[in-house]
């Protein structure tokens, strides 16, 4: 006799169950959809857990009440509702497209579930799971694909593709997040969108890069996709040179070690424009749509790594550096910047040395990490900054130098002499070395 096949039984949270329990009450339907349901089937743990239903959006706020609800996209169906514990789940209304504009649709309510489905991007987020009866609907073989580890568009690739540009950036996220393929026809659907891309806002293609360098262990993949797809071309063609070992060190930033979190956004960003030439970054950085302080960051970081990197990697490759050189480089990167920096030099240095066809010698770990704490505490201890020096503007104004420009000058002038040899951080020498420079 066959055994019946079991459906799997996923486990959302409490409060989703109560929201489906008070939806089906009132008499409509209630299936949990999208993300939640794929990363559960994958036992991935998965907090955002988002509702369809045959109600109305004012159906909908009618059973919650306005004060649990918030219209967060009500002309596309879509109503948050908050739980005891302030969570938001998004439920939106059954619904099919009308007309798009590669981006944009206009969606028209009173569809069926498997018409919603049907709407949606690729098979593996074309799951409905009902937290009731724990039963699942899979019109379009997404439990399969997920199985077979692909990443395959519902229907027709081609017409799915032009429905949304953005799904093309999105299929490449999720192949390399998951370690899945690409169905060859999806993946010729994304090539063939690539002209197409420049439609997307600036704001959405930093997004897509951010949810990479956040959600994938190792985004080198993702990134060669964006290249192999043409959409690196089309979206950032500054990075369309990147290298190989710029990639590689994408995927050890953020690692456990000295590259662990904190900052693996940013450190990762760091590393993925490392390779862009540094006067280029801040533009780069501003037309996605960064934040002023970001790019600023971005460009500090970038810039502070090409003109480094050399000098570092061979001194420390050889033996540890003198005291003079990790003094220059920490008042090169600047004492607050030091461990962002080590996070990206480390990425890159450790992609170097695990690169046989590499010329150049990569310092090994050890003595990176040697030099890292060597130069945390050099920058407590030592003078590295301006404001370490036994004198300031005011005693060299004091003692006749005219305000302006050349007592900039003289200062960095000093500040270089004892970084040379701290000893000479004195008040009276330097005051002295002051008189001869402005006799020069």
């Amino acid at each position: 006799m066959a055994i019946p096949k079991r459906e799997p039984i996923l486990h959302p949270p409490k409060a989703v169950l109560q929201i489906t329990n008070d939806l089906e009450k009132a008499g409509f339907q209630a299936w949990a959809v999208g993300g939640a349901v794929r990363d559960a089937l994958l036992g991935h743990q998965h907090l955002d857990w988002d509702l369809a239903t045959d109600a109305t959006p004012d159906q909908v706020r009618t059973i919650f009440g306005r004060k649990r609800t918030i219209p967060v996209g009500i002309d596309y169906g879509t109503v948050g509702v908050l739980d005891p514990d302030g969570i938001l789940h998004e439920i939106t209304t059954f619904r099919k497209d009308v007309t798009t504009d590669g981006r944009h649709a206009e969606v028209e309510f009173g569809a069926s579930l498997d018409e919603d489905l049907a709407r949606r991007d690729f098979t593996v987020n074309a799951i409905a799971y009902s937290p009731s009866r724990s039963e699942i609907r899979d019109p379009f073989g997404g439990q399969r694909d997920l199985g077979a580890r692909v990443v395959r568009a519902v229907g027709a690739a081609s017409e799915r593709m032009r429905e949304d540009r953005l799904r093309a950036l999105r299929a490449i996220r999720f192949a390399a997040r998951f370690d899945f393929e690409i169905d060859p026809k999806t993946w010729e659907a994304i090539r063939d969108s690539a002209a197409y891309l420049t439609r997307l806002s600036p704001e959405r293609v930093k997004q897509e890069i951010e949810k990479t360098m956040n959600q994938v262990v190792a985004p080198s993949r993702a990134i060669r996709l964006w290249r192999e797809s043409g959409a690196l071309a089309a979206l950032v063609p500054e990075l369309s040179s990147i290298s190989e070992e710029a990639l590689s060190a994408l995927d050890v930033a953020a690692q456990p070690g000295l590259t662990a979190k904190p900052g693996r956004r940013l450190t990762r960003l760091a590393v993925l424009f490392s390779d862009v030439p540094s006067g280029s970054v801040f533009a780069l950085a501003t037309r996605l749509r960064f934040s002023k302080h970001e790019a600023q960051w971005l460009t500090l970081m970038v810039e502070r790594w090409q003109s480094l990197d050399a000098p570092m990697s061979e001194r420390t490759a050889t033996g540890a550096p003198e005291g003079a050189s990790v003094r220059r480089w920490i008042a090169a990167i600047g004492r607050p910047n030091l461990p962002a920096f080590f996070r990206l030099a480390c990425a890159r240095w450790t992609a170097r040395g695990a690169m046989a066809q590499q010329s150049r010698d990569a310092p090994a770990a050890r003595s990176v990490h040697s030099l890292y704490r060597r130069s945390l505490r050099a920058s407590l201890k030592e003078p590295v900054d301006l404001r370490d020096l036994a004198v300031d503007g005011d005693d060299l104004r004091q003692a006749g130098i005219t305000p302006g420009p050349e007592l900039g000058k003289i200062l960095s002038s000093l500040l270089a002499l004892v970084i040379e040899d701290p000893t000479a951080n004195v008040r009276d020498r330097l005051l002295e070395e002051a008189r001869r420079l402005i006799g020069k």
